[in-house]
């Protein structure tokens, strides 16, 4: 049994499928075992309608439209290619010499493939193995159950033909589960053999697969969740727009790229659900929103991690370049990984060149949560030598955020690692979209926290680089409510040297001046 657990996860990681049209380019089979065995894909299905099953699929017909209720594996349009010197050993009248088969089967039938002998695990018939079995010599061995799974379909090499192709084949989804297609052959004579052509699968609700489709309702939501929290911050901006420091403008950019990159998943999947083709432009589209709302989200919280905007007028130009360089990395590696991760994917399979590009992106974020926590301490000493109690509040707030953040988000990614480890077959597949999609809950929460401790308000700009504070006023900053009778303290009434807000929301300050004042 050990053996056919290796055996199985071997082959889950060989072999393509791009889409719920896979395409097959002239790939070859890998030998395992006995056997050479080709993946050709696999896919979440849920079952097909009672009517679907009654109106059509007991005909071996396809109902009209996407969204039919019917799921299916069809087997069409598909190549099995010998090389010429093997197929030049038979003569024009031979029949059958050489044969592949394709073999549809539920995760949980897994066990019915194949059969476990001391000599390891055996895929093919033999002779000794067919009164043991009642298996059909040189063929793939499988038990079918009583419900007639698992599928197996011939396809034949006829005489001296160098290409063998099967019959139209559609194979009706009755019971949801996760499902597999291998092509398999026992001839050594077919070890160059190579596979061309496609696949269809099918959901009811269209071409998506099943651990997918739960993305179309759940970005659809997301943008609608965006559209609200950018329409209060924008009349909050509008009204407020004298008053808005950079920090605001950052939090705005942050704010509408969300939204944006919802929208960019959204209509990549909805779009997959109808040709059964996932489109590279809009995925790739989706990928790079993602990866700078990402990276302009890191770069605002370590900024305001260091002070800038609320303790700090500026930034020093090594603090500039630390920041600059950082950002610059993170996007090209998070988007490096998100590109492999999802142009062109459908399924959880972890390739080779995902974990290597994980590796840096990993390292960036231990860098950023470190840079950001010891920047938050140093900002938080200077405000308690400062006695800014109001700042000192804000900050606390936000460090209690980001905190939580990190300790939520290291909560998942363990439960991620156990899913991985006790599922190794997948079959909780119809919960997968939940382990993505909830870094996307994640970031739009701590979005929002963000957005509510730097909300625009008419005081923000006056306080925002004061070193010298007062209780009044900084109760102002909080509240975004100006002073009472819209005074300042006395204390503010001090001869100082500085420039009113300016209609852009830029404040000019000296930057000697500044550093005396802070």
């Amino acid at each position: 049994m050990s053996t056919a657990i290796v055996a199985f996860a071997v082959l889950s990681v060989c072999g393509t499928g791009f889409a719920a049209v896979h395409d097959y380019h002239n790939d070859y089979f890998f030998a395992v075992g006995d056997a050479f065995i080709f993946r050709g894909g696999r896919e979440g299905l849920l079952n097909s309608s009672a009517e679907a099953l009654k109106t059509w699929a007991d005909f071996g017909q396809v109902a009209p439209g996407v969204s039919n209720g019917q799921s299916e594996i069809r087997i069409d349009k598909l190549e099995f290619h010998r090389p010429r010197n093997v197929a030049s050993q038979y003569g024009s009248d031979e029949g059958w010499t050489g044969l592949v088969q394709a073999v549809v089967f539920e995760v949980n039938d897994r066990d019915k493939i194949g059969y476990s002998s001391p000599a390891g695990y055996r895929y093919c018939c033999t002779k000794e193995l067919v009164p043991k079995t009642k298996c059909h010599l040189n063929r793939l061995i499988y038990q079918e159950g009583s419900n007639g799974w698992p599928k197996v379909i011939d396809i034949d090499f006829e005489d001296n033909q160098t290409i063998a192709k099967p019959f139209e084949a559609t194979i009706p989804i009755q019971a949801s589960g996760m499902y597999y297609l291998w092509f398999v052959h026992c001839d050594e004579e077919l070890s160059a053999a190579t596979v061309a052509g496609q696949t269809t699968w099918k959901n009811p609700g269209g071409y998506l697969p099943g651990m997918m489709y739960p993305h179309i309702a759940f970005f659809a939501v997301m943008s609608l969740a965006y559209l609200a929290v950018m329409v209060v911050w924008l009349l909050l901006y509008v009204r407020h727009w004298a008053d808005i420091f950079m920090l605001q403008h950052f939090m705005m950019a942050v704010i509408v790229m969300g939204m944006l990159e919802m929208i960019a998943w959204y209509l990549d999947y909805a779009t997959f659900n109808v040709t059964g083709r996932r489109p590279v432009l809009p995925t790739l589209w989706a990928v790079l929103v993602g990866c700078l709302r990402k990276t302009i989200a890191r770069t605002l919280v370590v900024m305001v991690s260091m002070g800038y905007g609320v303790v700090l007028p500026f930034l020093t130009d090594v603090q500039k370049k630390q920041v600059l360089a950082f950002s610059s990395v993170y996007f090209i590696s998070v988007t490096a990984l998100d590109i492999i991760t999802n142009v062109g994917a459908i399924d959880d399979l972890t390739s080779t060149a995902r974990l290597v590009m994980l590796l840096p992106v990993a390292f960036l974020d231990a860098i950023f949560i470190l840079w950001v926590f010891t920047s938050l301490s140093a900002t938080l000493r200077t405000l308690q030598s400062r006695n800014t109690t109001v700042k000192l509040q804000l900050y606390r707030r936000f460090t209690n955020a980001l905190a939580a953040w990190v300790w939520i988000s290291a909560a998942w990614v363990a439960y991620e690692m156990y899913t991985k480890v006790t599922d190794q077959y997948n079959e909780g597949w119809r919960w997968d979209w939940v382990t993505s999609d909830f870094w996307h809950v994640l970031n739009f929460v701590f979005l929002c926290v963000l957005a509510f401790l730097w909300r625009p308000s008419a005081s923000a700009t006056r306080f925002a680089y004061s070193a010298v504070e007062d209780n009044d006023d900084l109760a102002a900053l909080e509240t975004g409510k100006p002073p009472p009778n819209g005074q300042t303290s006395p204390k503010r009434q001090t001869p100082r040297t500085r420039q009113p807000p300016v209609g852009n929301g830029f404040v000019h300050v000296d930057p000697e001046e500044a550093a005396k004042q802070n």
